[in-house]
């Protein structure tokens, strides 16, 4: 009499074992196409649910400037001499060559003078800074670059836009877009991270280095330092 056998699956493997293997193949495949549905999900919500830099010419901001919807003012005895640090996120490799800000109140009687924006990265380190900027603070209360010395290539990362501005002015003349935001913004953040900070005083100009963990939130509590910026 013939006897018969079930042949087994390539490699030996037992029919039992052959179906576990089929069926795992299965649910990674289904797994990896929900995923595959669900980033594709995401890209379509930022793309159609929020405003992207790259649609004003720009290539990263703190924030859509249309949420600048307030503005920050402070006495020149209050800022004057102080660096003000926003933090930014950096997401792709970029060339960065301007700082935007919205220039929103002017103050005609104002001496300005050693005023200057720039950026540091994570270690505290300035990679870009300004040339003086005290005539551009004088004149057209729009959104307006303000250029790198030099360029820089930014990495993705975190970094820090600086302000820093001297002279005197009126309290409520010399003003910039802003949120509004108030100290808040820096929950679950300690100094070398915090969104918005201030650092030092009686500067005249923007030291190559920081040391991010003295930021300080003296400043910060009036929504200070809650200026939109843009980087292109």
């Amino acid at each position: 009499m013939a006897t018969w056998s079930t042949p087994l699956p390539p490699n030996n493997v037992a029919p039992g074992q052959a179906g576990h293997a089929t069926l795992h193949n299965q649910a990674a495949n289904a797994l990896a196409e929900i995923r595959a549905k669900h980033d594709a999900h995401e890209v379509a919500v930022n793309k159609y649910h929020r405003n992207l830099p790259s649609e004003q010419n720009l290539l990263a901001w703190t924030y859509d400037p249309g949420e600048a919807g307030h503005v920050t003012a402070q006495s020149s005895g209050g800022v004057a001499g102080r660096i003000t640090l926003v933090r930014i996120m950096i997401r792709e490799t970029i060339t960065w060559s301007n700082i935007w800000f919205g220039l929103a109140g002017l103050d005609a009687g104002a001496t300005l003078a050693n005023c200057y924006m720039g950026v540091y990265d994570v270690t505290g380190t300035r990679r870009g800074v300004s040339a003086d900027m005290s005539s551009l603070l004088m004149t057209g209360a729009v959104a307006k670059p303000i250029p790198l010395v030099t360029p820089f290539t930014a990495e993705p990362g975190e970094y820090f836009i600086a302000m820093l501005l001297n002279g005197t002015w009126t309290t409520n003349s010399l003003t910039f877009k802003a949120s509004g935001a108030g100290i808040s913004v820096n929950a679950g953040l300690s100094a070398g991270h915090l969104r918005y900070s201030n650092m030092l005083t009686g500067q005249t100009s923007l030291p190559v280095s920081l040391d991010l963990s003295a930021q300080l939130t003296s400043t910060i509590n009036t929504g200070w330092a809650s200026q939109w910026y843009g980087v292109s």
